[in-house]
Formats: structure tokens, C-alpha cells, sequence
């Protein structure tokens, strides 16, 4: 089933134009990467001239549109447009920052636009391979003007799994890593590409099987999570509850995906019921006793010198002849 531009609904046409004007600021940046001023918001999370370039276009083509429309986005939060109107566009302008700056082809741009706090339109675009992933609410999500769905297997085991690893100072590398241990126990792979959006998109196009991660923002989830709904799958936190968007974890998948995943990584959510949090209070802290430098032998620590013998110069050490 395809649907022509024609027929998409006008807010998402506008979406997707914001989307392309963002895109060929990407793309010109990426001919000449190393050019382009980097800086740091914090420990591994960076920010580039071009996040913020693409980010101006993409407001300034949804605003010209709809000047009384809210904006939040990554880099000026909610700074421009309306701030108390129903409808909200969501804006990630560049996900995947650190692999654009390091010349690897998988970030993606992420625009949604909330209305009374649900998601109604969706558009993931990949600049780099000229992927236009949309979505409108009830109505379908669609790669370049192709349906999508989400993948038709019903086991776990024979699953390939998109996920993303803790970066940033204070984060929790323990709770990722047992997590991480017991899905790649359960299934046929694990794959960290670097653009939440581009992972949604890809479990709505059944290119993967499902999705999960910690420490995400809004604006990372809101697009893709459409597409995964409309592409008949299913998106929420570990503990398989909807209301998701600012709780800081997510997961995503088919149905029966879902389920089992949720069964898989439901003790690892904030919402876990107290044993099992417990539980993996005791896991993260045997784990960080693994993970932590082992302390040196007490035979390599050499034994400090007698009070009595402090003023004595050292014995020399016997010359081998």
C-alpha cells in the first residue's frame, strides 16, 4: 500500500519538509566532517554547529507554517513558539551526534508533533541513505511512501535486538550490562547503532525485532514511537506501561515481542516491584566487585622498613654474575 505526498496529512507534509531542509545542512557538513566545531555539554555528549543549524531550519519551516505551534527541541528547549498551545513539536535535530562527528553513517533527524500530549504525526529521516520513515495518527507508518510493519516472529530467541549503551557520567553501567547479559542470552543478536529514532524506526520497519534503553529524553523517542504503534507494535518502559515519553527508559517491539521482553527486563525498570529491586541491588554490587581494579597481592607490597632501621641505607640487591 503506498500513499502518495499528495494525500498525507498537510502538518505532516510541512514535518517533512522541515525534515529534508535539516537533512541537506547534514549533508553538506558530512562532505567536510572534520571542519565542523564540536562542543560539549557534557562528559561524551556533544553538540556541533550543525545540530544547531539543522535545528533553526527545522523551526523556522514549522513555525512559518504554524507560528502559534509549541516547540521543544534538544537544543533550545521550548525557547521558541507557543508555550501554551495543544500542539507541541517535538524536535531532535541530529540524533546520533557522536557518530556524525566521527564519520559514521547512522544518525538520523526526529520530528514529532504532540497534540494534548498524544503523537500524531511522526517523521524519522536518515540524510545519509534517503530514508524518510513518517507516520500520522490511525493512519499507517510508511518508509518512503511504502506501509511498513513491525516483524511477524513470535519467538525471542530467534530475535535481533537494537538497544544503546550508557555514555554519560552517572549513568548505570552495572544495570546495563546485567540487562545486556540476559537479552543476549535469549535471543539471536545484539546491535548498538547510536540513533534511538533510527532504532524505532527500524522495529516499525521489521528490521529488527525490538528496542530497548535507558537515559533517553523525549525528544530521542517521540517520533519512533508512533511509527512502532503505527506499524502495529507496541512501545513503552520496561514494565510494559505506556506512559513512557519522560520516564527515561524505553522499550519497543512486536506484540509478542513485547511480552517476552517485558518478562526479560521488567526487573530492571524503576517501576520493578521492591524484590527484585533488591535483588538487583545485590547483582549490580557482585558485579562491581567484579568489575572494580583487584587489589595487588600482599607479597607485591613491599613491607615498610623497621622504625629502628629508617636512618640505615637499603641493602643493594645482589649482582648477578
Amino acid at each position: 500500500m503506498n500513499t502518495p505526498s499528495s494525500s498525507l496529512h498537510p502538518m505532516l507534509n510541512v514535518a517533512i519538509k522541515a525534515a529534508r531542509a535539516a537533512g541537506s545542512i547534514i549533508n553538506r557538513a558530512a562532505l567536510d566532517v572534520e571542519s565542523v566545531r564540536i562542543s560539549q555539554k557534557q562528559l561524551n555528549d556533544f553538540v556541533t554547529e550543525v545540530d544547531t543549524g539543522a535545528e533553526q531550519a527545522i523551526i523556522e519551516t514549522l513555525l512559518s507554517a504554524y507560528p502559534q505551534h509549541g516547540i521543544w527541541a534538544e537544543e533550545t528547549g521550548r525557547q521558541h513558539g507557543n508555550r501554551k498551545s495543544d500542539f507541541v513539536w517535538i524536535i531532535d535535530p541530529l540524533d546520533g551526534t557522536t557518530n556524525f562527528i566521527h564519520g559514521f553513517p547512522a544518525y538520523s533527524i526526529s520530528i514529532a508533533l504532540s497534540v494534548r500530549g498524544r503523537m500524531e504525526q511522526a517523521v524519522v529521516f536518515d540524510p545519509t541513505r534517503n530514508d524518510l520513515f513518517t507516520a500520522t495518527q490511525g493512519r499507517g507508518a510508511f518508509l518512503n511512501d511504502r506501509r511498513i510493519r513491525v516483524s511477524k516472529r513470535t519467538n525471542l530467541h530467534d530475535c535481533l535486538i537494537a538497544t544503546g549503551f550508557p555514555y554519560r557520567e552517572g549513568d548505570d553501567f552495572e544495570d546495563h550490562l546485567l540487562a545486556l547479559n540476559d537479552v543476549m542470552r535469549h535471543t539471536a543478536g545484539v546491535r548498538r547503532p547510536g540513533s534511538a529514532a533510527l532504532d524505532l524506526a527500524y522495529v516499525a520497519a521489521g528490521f529488527s525485532d525490538g528496542f530497548f534503553e535507558k537515559g533517553l529524553s523525549p525528544w530521542d523517542v517521540a517520533a519512533g514511537s508512533l511509527l512502532v504503534t503505527e506499524a502495529g507494535g507496541l512501545v513503552g518502559n520496561y514494565t510494559g506501561e505506556a506512559h513512557f515519553l519522560e520516564q527515561g527508559e524505553c522499550m519497543a517491539a512486536s506484540p509478542r515481542i513485547y511480552g517476552q521482553m517485558v518478562h526479560l527486563l521488567g526487573k530492571y525498570s524503576q517501576f520493578a516491584q521492591a524484590g527484585e529491586k533488591a535483588t538487583m541491588r545485590e547483582k549490580r554490587a557482585e558485579l562491581r566487585q567484579v568489575l572494580s581494579p583487584t587489589p595487588r597481592p600482599a607479597s607485591a607490597v613491599a613491607a615498610p622498613r623497621p622504625a629502628e632501621d629508617a636512618d640505615k641505607p637499603a641493602e643493594e640487591p645482589p649482582v648477578a654474575l
